[in-house]
């Protein structure tokens, strides 16, 4: 799929990786747009195409008084604010088939999460609101398997498709990304690398999904070595005290000089 269909979409032509950042969840807007601002710098800086990452709910937890969001047209709203401040597309992921027409009227990517890629009528009303669809790959699911994840979103009229590798479940409470499917996966659409979720614990006694940051840095430059074409990050300014997902988030803080170091390995590897 060529990145240049995507509405908004800067630096297409940078023969860099995309990539996919912000916060797991949006949990209001200064917040929503203090990240936004921070990252479009930069990647600007880098010629880097990007777009926005936020979930307007989050509908997959462990314990139900774990957060799940601040209402979904309030936090669709704040997405669109974005896309228009920053001139950004965006990015949110959807659960359940009437979603599908619900975000698709404020964001440019719809993203089927990793459980729930093998369900056929989400990812078909996902496909048929024709905005491109970002197929998680399943934790329990090989790289083989997701060929038809992406015939599904083909046959339903909409070849505007992404898959995102976020690790294969490794055991209870590790996950492992298996970088031989990338290629694998590149057959079928483009591939992205969703470092931060790669890098979860998930399964803890407290109901509290654990993480490794410290390893984001190896799995990214390793993914793009590996010839993925985006890279996925969740990243906030005060991880310790982010509403989700802030046991693997990267530091906002630490995504400049990150980003500089994989720009870098992906012009050396595009000599070769």
């Amino acid at each position: 799929m060529e990145l240049s269909l995507v509405p908004k979409l800067k630096h297409t032509s940078s023969n860099n990786f995309f990539l996919l950042a912000g916060p797991c969840a949006i949990e209001g807007e200064d917040m929503a747009l203090r990240i936004a601002e921070k990252v479009v710098s930069i990647t600007d800086k880098l010629a880097i195409p990007y777009v926005f990452k936020g979930s307007f709910k989050k509908a997959n937890r462990s314990r139900i008084d774990s957060f799940t969001g601040i209402g979904d047209e309030k936090a669709l709203k704040i997405l669109r604010k974005v896309s228009e401040t920053f001139d950004v597309p965006t990015v949110t992921d959807i659960h359940e088939n009437e979603d599908a027409v619900k975000a698709a009227e404020y964001v440019d990517v719809l993203q089927i999460p990793a459980f729930l890629v093998r369900q056929t009528d989400l990812v078909v009303a996902a496909a048929r609101t024709s905005k491109v669809i970002n197929l998680k790959k399943g934790q329990f699911m090989s790289p083989e398997a997701m060929q038809h994840a992406v015939r599904k979103v083909k046959d339903s009229g909409n070849d505007k498709a992404w898959i995102t590798d976020r690790g294969t479940m490794f055991g209870y409470q590790d996950m492992v990304v298996d970088f031989r499917g990338i290629p694998t996966m590149r057959q079928f659409a483009p591939v992205v690398l969703d470092v931060t979720h790669s890098l979860q614990q998930p399964n803890q006694t407290s109901g509290v999904t654990g993480g490794r940051p410290e390893m984001i840095e190896t799995i990214s430059r390793a993914g793009v070595a590996a010839g993925v074409d985006g890279l996925f990050m969740e990243t906030h300014f005060d991880p310790k005290n982010a509403k989700s997902d802030g046991a693997n988030m990267l530091d906002l803080s630490l995504l400049e000089g990150l980003l500089t170091r994989l720009v870098a390995i992906r012009k050396t590897i595009s000599h070769f």
